[in-house]
């Protein structure tokens, strides 16, 4: 089945990026959920999945929330405001859905899945205070499973935004929407959106188009059309196959005689996130010696620290790839 958007000229002119946490969000959970091996993540998913027992009630909140294949409530993927909203700024807006958007969301839901389990009927029953759970319930699993990989995320989907607004520039709106997804093809004054199989909740754009890319969609093209709210399309990000690609950590010398042998040792090792005890055993420094580096290398935002249970994880920070980067040539 087919279905068609039609634009006018305004819609068009309104069409818009934005990276988003939650469409982060829901799409990892899919992928975990799953217990598949992944051919790209794979890496973050073998390093993930352990922790997931640390989330306790909240990871069973959100796997009702998402189930492995389907429709997820509407409610969860709000329209980004901007064109980088922090987590915080979406959950505030999740914790604010009106009840009866909230109840209408999870009835879908019910009739797709058949039944909705404990926690999601609760959330029915009292939207406001089960909203706040759930926004609890999503802090928690993002700092566990992907505020550690956030900095490294977030560059491909900046690039990937760069990219499609060059092609914009050079070529023109047709070409960055006929160049995102096999299932999406632009006519004359209409989007087609092949294999959807349910029909539109409205047949015009009317408050535009949000474009999204993701690093966690896999092939597919996720699809959000409210009632009121643009359309959002969240889509595969260019360069995600090379997402936890392991750059080499040759030629940091000159990185050591700036900031000592031993902190940038640190961050080398920081490929991967890791804990203090980790990093001790990796690099035979001692625990406490560790947790020195590492407080001075946070104090300069060259790492972030996030909870993972009873652990915290160290994971490098944007300014930190940015200053490993041109090593990695060298």
């Amino acid at each position: 089945m087919a279905v068609e958007l039609l634009f006018t000229a305004g819609d068009l002119a309104r069409m818009r990026f934005a990276v988003s946490p939650m469409w982060e969000v829901g799409p990892s959970l899919r992928l975990l959920g799953s217990g598949l091996p992944h051919a790209v993540h794979r890496p973050w998913a073998e390093q993930v999945r352990p922790r997931l027992a640390a989330l306790g009630p909240a990871y069973g909140l959100l796997a009702e929330l998402v189930p492995p294949a389907g429709y997820v409530p509407d409610f969860v993927n709000p329209a980004p405001t901007g064109p980088a909203p922090t987590l915080a700024e979406e959950l505030a807006v999740i914790r604010a859905t009106p009840a009866e958007q909230v109840r209408r969301d999870l009835d879908r839901l019910a009739e797709e899945q058949g039944r909705l389990g404990p926690r999601l009927r609760a959330l029915h029953t009292d939207p406001a205070g089960g909203l706040a759970r759930l926004a609890e319930a999503v802090e928690a699993y993002w700092e566990l499973a992907l505020a550690p990989y956030w900095a490294r995320i977030r560059a491909v989907l900046d690039a990937d935004v760069l990219h499609r607004a060059r092609q914009a520039a050079e070529h023109g709106a047709a070409r960055v929407l006929n160049d995102l997804h096999a299932e999406l093809r632009w006519t004359e004054d209409a989007l087609r959106l092949r294999r959807r199989t349910r029909p539109l909740p409205h047949r015009t754009a009317g408050a535009g188009l949000l474009l999204i890319p993701s690093a966690f969609t896999g092939p597919h093209l996720y699809t959000r059309l409210g009632r009121q709210d643009p359309p959002q399309l969240a889509y595969p990000a260019r360069g995600t196959g090379t997402l936890w690609a392991t750059a080499p950590t040759a030629g940091t010398e000159a990185l050591a005689a700036v900031l000592g042998r031993s902190r940038a040792r640190l961050l080398t090792e920081l490929t991967v996130p890791a804990s203090t005890t980790e990093l001790a055993r990796r690099t035979g420094l001692s625990p406490s010696a560790v947790s020195q580096y590492l407080t001075a290398l946070r104090d300069a935002r060259l790492v972030s620290a996030h909870r993972a249970g009873r652990s915290v994880l160290y994971a490098r920070t944007a300014s930190a790839e940015a200053l490993l980067a041109p090593l990695a040539g060298d």
